[in-house]
């Protein structure tokens, strides 16, 4: 395997990220938002489905009155 040499390293590094597309602030933002808005749907969803099965479980085993 070829080594190379910390500066050499960094001048790749630098060129790699001269090449990255990044986003604007606007979608950054929207992005960002869409992130925590999809976890909370997800969490409510999960939340939702467990209390079904728990309510499930309780039913069939006749656990909890």
């Amino acid at each position: 395997m070829a080594r190379t040499s910390p500066a050499q390293f960094v001048r790749e590094v630098r060129q790699e990220l001269a090449k990255v597309t990044w986003p604007s602030r606007r979608e950054l933002i929207y992005t960002t938002i869409s992130v925590i808005a999809m976890s909370g749907i997800m969490a409510l969803f999960f939340f939702v489905v467990d209390q079904i099965i728990a309510w499930a479980v309780r039913l069939v085993l006749g656990l909890g009155g």
